[in-house]
């Protein structure tokens, strides 16, 4: 790892809400706080949440696919998340969140771990009602294109992103 280990990752006994996304990129590894970048501004919007919420631990849980910033490839871009991150720790972590409701999966790698290959696409659009698991593109500036061609996302997919999120970070 080209910026040394630095595991960024939040879970909680009282969390209802875990993200499990790709890997922290280098803004997230100077911080140490999940989506404490670009990507999570446009990933609370999604959410329809603010940082405070956000970062509620007794809220929210945060679990990546690789715990640490895996580097760039040579052609540019970050690496994938170091394969081993997830099957070692995944079920480990998941133990101790019982109360959990809804899993967000949010990116290619997190939904092929749990969803199995297919497309993201179809992993975001064909989302099964009452399900555990809650497929999202990344929350890159590379998904502004792919949100103007899809515009389901914003109609169908958001508002119950919204209610999901509202529903499971209210007090009590």
């Amino acid at each position: 790892m080209p910026l040394g280990a630095r595991p960024v990752f939040r879970v909680s006994r009282t969390a209802r809400l875990l993200v499990i996304s790709q890997a922290p990129g280098t803004k997230v590894h100077a911080s140490g706080l999940p989506f404490d970048d670009a990507s999570g501004d446009r990933l609370r919007g999604w959410m329809g949440i603010g940082r405070e919420i956000f970062y509620d631990e007794a809220k929210l849980a945060f679990m990546p696919m690789g715990f640490c910033y895996p580097g760039r490839l040579p052609n540019g871009g970050d690496a994938p998340p170091r394969p081993e991150c997830a099957p070692l720790w995944h079920e480990k972590l998941l133990v101790g969140m019982e109360r959990l409701e809804l899993i967000l999966l949010v990116g290619g790698y997190a939904q092929r771990r749990y969803l199995g290959k297919g497309s993201m696409t179809e992993n975001v659009r064909v989302q099964m009602p009452g399900g555990r698991f809650l497929a999202l593109p990344h929350p890159s500036w590379r998904t502004s294109g792919w949100e103007r061609k899809n515009s389901w996302f914003g109609e169908e997919i958001l508002p119950r992103l919204r209610a999901e999120v509202a529903r499971l970070t209210q007090a009590g």
